[in-house]
């Protein structure tokens, strides 16, 4: 049996020096004129991690270990701290409840998929959905920071308010989040030599969800 293991988190001191991020998959035809055609079959893209660039120590690696053995290898997916963009605002910046657009009332509608908006020049803006948000979330009604009136599902990133906010009424959001993702490897070629021996590259593929 596969599925989420929505209380396990990769170590954070360790994925802080990993290598990875995001792939836009694009499929180009060259055409006869020299021209080129692009597609890209996603609507989002997924992240690809190697986590053998932030183990430094033997204790780390036997870290890593634990964790294989304890999600199955592949089997279980798990929580990962991409430093690189883990927040809803710049990464120098602290969260703040109007960083990112929830949603907009419509006096019906009560719950709202956390979500982050990327923006450049002309560009058309990619909103990604966020699911697997941690420590405190921040929520603004109209502008004005709100602690109550409002649950967040952590395992889904689902704000629900306790009434569905009235008509045109613009809701935003503060926060950080994790990746949620799986082993996407083998750990069988370790060796002990040198200070944390000689380890294989330590793959971790985003899943949706």
């Amino acid at each position: 049996m596969s599925g989420f293991l929505d209380a396990v988190i990769f170590p954070s001191h360790i994925s802080r020096e990993s290598l990875g991020g995001p792939d836009w998959p694009a499929q180009i035809s060259r055409l006869a004129s020299g021209f080129e055609e692009r597609i890209t079959p996603w609507s989002s893209p997924l992240r690809t991690y190697d986590a053998k660039w932030g183990v430094r120590s033997a204790d780390e690696l036997y870290e890593i270990l634990q964790l294989y053995h304890a999600v199955r290898g592949r089997l279980y997916g798990f929580r990962y701290l991409d430093w690189s963009d883990y927040k809803s605002c710049l990464p120098s910046a602290a969260p703040a409840a109007a960083d990112q657009v929830l949603g907009t009332g419509d006096g019906t509608t009560d719950s709202f998929q956390l979500m982050k908006t990327y923006s450049v020049g002309g560009a058309p803006d990619f909103v990604r959905n966020i699911t697997k948000p941690f420590d405190t979330v921040l929520i603004a009604v109209d502008g004005t920071p709100t602690a109550s009136g409002w649950s967040l599902d952590a395992a889904t990133g689902i704000v629900t308010f306790d009434a569905p906010p009235a008509l045109d009424v613009a809701l935003t959001w503060g926060g950080v989040f994790h990746v949620p993702v799986r082993f996407d490897c083998k750990l069988d070629q370790i060796t002990l030599r040198g200070p944390i021996g000689d380890i294989p590259s330590i793959y971790l593929q985003e899943l949706r969800l």
